[in-house]
């Protein structure tokens, strides 16, 4: 089994780039990099760490979904062209790592499936909060991919 731990997300605010297709990560990926490669945000995922999510999460019926990427900015920073800005709440979280190298498409559906019957298994019910991907590796370099799976749970 796969180490879980509990968490709590503090409040933030947030940098967010969105994109919506068939292949959402991708576009919404690019456009974080055009905003925060210039400003050095990208050097530095510890004190500009990325989250991704789906929105809206796929479905069978059509090949086209949205994920939004959101970066941890301080507070002087605006909205800029595509990039737009939120405060996030925070909240209690159930944390596994996903090491997704070589077969995100497999792997991290199958990390979120384990974490989610993890949550059940334990009486943790799911929080409103969103469900969130930290990435702890660049999102486009599908070979080396890592990320902490975080699901939200209530207290």
């Amino acid at each position: 089994m796969t180490k879980i731990n509990i968490i709590r997300l503090e409040p933030m605010r947030v940098a967010s780039a969105y994109g919506f297709g068939a292949n959402p990560e991708e576009i919404a990926w690019q456009k974080l990099v055009q905003w925060a490669k210039p400003k050095g945000f990208l050097e530095n995922l510890v004190s500009h760490p990325v989250f991704g999510f789906n929105n809206p999460y796929p479905t069978k019926n059509t090949p086209r979904y949205g994920y939004e990427f959101w970066m941890k900015v301080d507070k002087e920073i605006e909205p800029e062209g595509d990039i737009r800005i939120y405060e996030f709440f925070g909240g209690l979280y159930a944390v596994t790592r996903c090491e997704a190298q070589g077969h995100p498409e497999q792997n991290i559906p199958e990390g979120w499936k384990s974490l989610s019957t993890w949550c059940k298994d334990k009486n943790h019910p799911l929080g409103p909060h969103p469900a969130l991907e930290r990435f702890l590796t660049r999102p486009d370099d599908p070979m080396n991919l890592v990320m902490d799976l975080c699901c939200p749970i209530l207290s």
